[in-house]
């Protein structure tokens, strides 16, 4: 194993099956999402990641602005780390299918941040509860790359259309984006769970 930038568990799991890396929330950890993935897809192999930002009671995966805006600099300087991380990871554990990830919030938001500047590096994204990373378009493409967007319509964090922003901005970009709206909070709930293994399940 090389040098990891990252804390991290893997589960190895079939061969045939599309791989995951998971995205904590903020104040999470890389164990958070692991029982939500086992029930979405229960044979992938799971990749689940630490933020490397430190918080009271846990982790996130990039710093906020005092007004809780996404920090621009940090989320660009954060995601090249976890795109090297991750790129490193899956020739540590011999995958060769590019992973699909599935992202909580925090982890939603730098899903959507690789998407938009690794354009190759994931094969697709299921993010629950984002909002857009950057605030203007970027040049990157991220053609066809199937995106599922899941936002609660009583998401007390996130205000009215965050999501949709998001949506509008990768179909754009060109990517195959399906965006639903719950009628839940912004915790992930079994709602979300069967919609997302249906999702995952029509991709194949």
């Amino acid at each position: 194993m090389t040098a990891s930038t990252h804390a991290h568990c893997f589960h190895a799991g079939a061969v045939g099956e599309s791989p995951l890396v998971l995205l904590h929330g903020s104040h999470g950890s890389e164990s958070d999402l692991i029982p939500v993935a086992d029930e979405i897809a229960p044979e992938a192999s799971k990749l689940s990641v630490r933020g490397t930002v430190s918080m009271d009671e846990g982790y996130a995966f990039f710093h906020r602005l005092p007004d809780r805006r996404v920090d621009p600099r940090d989320i660009v300087t954060r995601t090249r780390m976890l795109a090297g991380f991750i790129a490193t990871a899956w020739a540590d554990y011999n995958l060769t299918r590019r992973p699909v990830a599935i992202g909580f919030s925090n982890g939603a938001i730098m899903g959507a941040a690789l998407l938009m500047t690794y354009p190759g590096l994931l094969a697709g994204a299921i993010l629950f509860r984002p909002l857009a990373p950057f605030a203007h378009d970027l040049a990157d493409r991220v053609d066809n790359t199937p995106v599922l967007i899941v936002d609660g319509a009583h998401d007390n964090r996130r205000s009215p259309g965050d999501g949709l922003q998001l949506a509008e901005q990768l179909r754009r970009a060109g990517a195959r984006v399906t965006h639903q709206v719950l009628s839940v909070g912004h915790a992930i709930t079994a709602e979300d769970k069967i919609v997302a293994r249906e999702w995952l399940l029509a991709q194949r």
